[in-house]
């Protein structure tokens, strides 16, 4: 009688990194666009990292000694947070709301599910919904680029001018496409820079912290729908590049869509979870009320995940040749 080996079923971890390298690995990933949101918004954005990232941190160590569990605050998941939490508010919004936005962000999004692994949302962008709904006039107010000290000067971001129909294009925006890219251009601390934050993406993709199938397919997806539907014009006349380069769709498509916690399990699950995301948000952007979608889409595929990894599983290990076996 031959041998067999006897698998247990996947994912099957081949790898030697564990949560604390890949949070950390992720963290340096972030750190170009941080840098770079300071360097154009000045010193209140580094006090805001700064006080957004402190507050998680400590958050995470009293709950988890409340609950009398293992303080693990050194793995890097709660600064994280921290950062994402920072990286998507104004720039110019004052320091208490990064502080009780990542109390909400790990307390409640992350330590009331069960901690790491548990949580159904990914904390940043919950703790994002609830500061919007909460204090809706810090979380809309953005500075104008390289204006510092100057607490007055804001400037609305191109897909607000967008929405509410005070420019119909980059030209009447006074920007262009490398304004987008570079940064120079209103919108919240970390998403600005679409240079650095491809950068942290490549970083990642080398170290294979994620792989391509959801920030692709999300990406694509609000190009080819904005194309298709943003316009007023006509089918097929909207301006894709537009909508790419512009809001959070970066910062969300690449490190907050590809969490570990809450994102599919399978390849083809991340495709479409990528895909749906990627609907919700060109919807949201042009006939929603908000004039960004990702936060929302990120948060609706979320709540999905369970559903597509049950319905969309991978092969098991062996079958195919159990079956073939059988069929000689």
């Amino acid at each position: 009688m031959d041998n067999k080996f006897f698998v247990s079923s996947s994912p099957h971890i081949a790898k030697k990194e564990d949560v604390s390298i890949v949070m950390w690995t992720v963290n340096l990933a972030l750190a170009p666009a941080g840098i770079i949101g300071i360097y154009i918004f000045g010193l209140h954005s580094l006090l805001l990292v700064a006080a957004s990232t402190i507050a998680a941190v400590l958050t995470e160590a009293f709950m988890q000694n409340a609950r009398r569990q293992k303080v693990t605050v050194s793995d890097g998941s709660a600064f994280m947070t921290g950062l994402l939490l920072a990286y998507n508010l104004p720039p110019n919004c004052p320091l208490w709301i990064g502080v009780i936005g990542s109390f909400f962000a790990i307390a409640i999004a992350k330590q009331a599910f069960g901690g790491l692994g548990r949580n159904i949302f990914n904390p940043a962008l919950a703790s994002r919904a609830f500061l919007l709904a909460a204090w809706p006039k810090h979380m809309t107010v953005f500075a104008k680029p390289f204006a510092y000290g100057v607490d007055a000067v804001t400037q609305a971001t191109p897909l607000s001018l967008l929405k509410e129909g005070k420019a119909s294009g980059l030209v009447d925006m006074g920007l262009s496409y490398w304004d987008l890219f570079i940064g120079n251009r209103g919108g919240s601390l970390g998403e600005v820079c679409i240079l650095a934050l491809l950068l942290g993406g490549l970083y990642l993709l080398y170290k294979r912290i994620i792989t391509w199938h959801t920030p692709l397919s999300f990406i694509l997806t609000v190009g080819i729908f904005t194309w298709a539907f943003g316009s007023k014009q006509g089918f097929f006349q909207g301006d894709f590049l537009f909508h790419i380069l512009s809001g959070g769709l970066m910062l969300g498509a690449i490190f907050m869509a590809t969490d570990y916690v809450t994102s599919p399990i399978t390849k083809n699950g991340q495709v479409i979870f990528g895909v749906c995301c990627g609907l919700l948000t060109g919807i949201i952007r042009i006939w929603g009320g908000y004039p960004e979608g990702v936060c929302y889409s990120i948060l609706i595929m979320n709540s999905v995940v369970p559903l597509i990894d049950r319905f969309v599983k991978p092969r098991r290990y062996g079958i195919v040749k159990v079956r073939e076996e059988g069929k000689s």
